[in-house]
């Protein structure tokens, strides 16, 4: 069995993974993060780019045109795009972890082939619609209706919250084909843009991760054959929690990110900044502030690893997962704190990246699962096990 999350950088190729991404970040990326954080813009075309280097196809298998790696490798490429810009990393985490591996591990062959090989080489870009205006964490609820009709489906109803809703080219909805709260219920289809009674709708104007465009999907009567239905009538709501799974790995390794991107920064101002004749960084209350940040860091990446090493050989993750979830998203809210608090007066400015840190940092802690359903999840496998 692999064993690298307890050393995760002793690996030769993981560490080339790592400097690829980062190289990639510093050149592509970095030059226009506060431009594209004022603007609210997508820039979809860095993500064809990204596809080219291997990112938007991390998991998926090299028969479909992907990278075939791993989750050890995923959270390190995930975790420095994210240290440069939050907002491109929230994207590549939602297109990798949620619509693309939504068709690779519910697909059958015939959807594989179909989709696969254009969301792994970024030519398309993924959506994944679960949570409405009214239902995010108690999605058995939903509105959002299929209606069988001989071999179609007909869909009506709206999806909020969803990253890439109006720029997608291909994505997942789970949508009410049974009766409200009953778990078999629901039913996960394959969606592609322009497809008739199909559209985006209100693009939601964020506090933070401004450049990772979020807004509404709208169906009216949509009709949607048989044949982009994933898996059987019934398993969506099941297979969205398999899914989420891995989606709290990919919402970790962006925490990691910005938590570390925060540490980065507070730790180089406190070297720089002097005070009463001296680094502040020499004065207790700030290397303490440090340390703290330091430990939870380290504890954060090492529950990451360890989820992303048991989705990897394939043994039970639910708690894990949720712990690693939970503990790095809190972790990072603390760090991007402690950094504004650092910079003083120049952690609130624009000139700095913490302020951009900050702002991004809370998503961490409500996407894909808020702190309280994550305590949710960890204390009923707890209990139960």
């Amino acid at each position: 069995m692999n064993t690298d999350f307890m050393t995760p950088d002793t690996s030769e190729d993981l560490q080339m993974i790592r400097e690829s991404a980062r190289n990639f970040a510093e050149k592509h990326i970095r030059p226009h993060i506060m431009e594209w954080d004022e603007a609210q813009h997508f820039p979809k075309d860095l993500f064809h780019k990204m596809g080219e280097h291997g990112f938007m196809g991390v998991l998926v298998p090299e028969e479909y045109q992907g990278s075939n790696l791993g989750y050890q490798e995923y959270i390190t490429i995930i975790e420095e795009i994210t240290k440069v810009c939050s907002s491109i990393g929230l994207s590549l985490a939602a297109h990798n972890s949620l619509g693309t591996n939504h068709i690779l591990m519910f697909g059958n062959d015939e959807q594989k082939k179909k989709y696969l090989p254009k969301l792994a080489t970024g030519e398309h870009v993924a959506f994944w619609g679960l949570t409405e205006a009214n239902t995010g964490s108690d999605a058995g609820r939903m509105q959002c209706v299929a209606k069988k009709d001989g071999d179609y489906y007909v869909i009506n109803g709206t999806k909020n919250w969803i990253t890439h809703g109006r720029s997608g080219d291909v994505g997942v909805v789970i949508v009410r084909t049974g009766e409200p709260l009953d778990s078999h219920g629901m039913s996960a289809f394959i969606i592609e843009r322009g497809m008739e009674g199909f559209s985006g709708g209100k693009k939601e104007n964020k506090l933070g991760m401004r450049a990772s465009e979020t807004a509404e999907l709208i169906f009216d009567n949509c009709r949607v054959h048989k044949s982009q239905l994933l898996g059987k009538e019934g398993e969506g709501f099941i297979q969205s929690m398999k899914i989420l799974d891995g989606g709290r790995i990919s919402i970790g390794a962006l925490s990691l990110g910005i938590a570390k991107g925060s540490y980065d920064a507070a730790l180089k101002y406190s070297k720089e900044r002097e005070q009463f004749g001296k680094p502040i960084s020499s004065f207790q209350a700030i290397s303490f502030k440090l340390a703290d940040m330091a430990t939870e860091i380290e504890a954060s990446e090492l529950l990451i690893r360890k989820a992303g090493y048991l989705k990897d050989n394939h043994l039970p993750v639910t708690k894990i997962s949720a712990m690693a979830k939970y503990y790095a998203s809190e972790t990072c809210v603390r760090a991007a704190t402690e950094a504004v608090q650092i910079h003083g007066g120049y952690g609130f400015t624009k000139d700095f990246p913490v302020e951009k840190f900050f702002r991004d940092c809370k998503l961490c802690t409500i996407g894909e699962g808020t702190s309280e359903i994550q305590k949710l999840v960890i204390s009923r496998k707890i209990l139960k096990d």
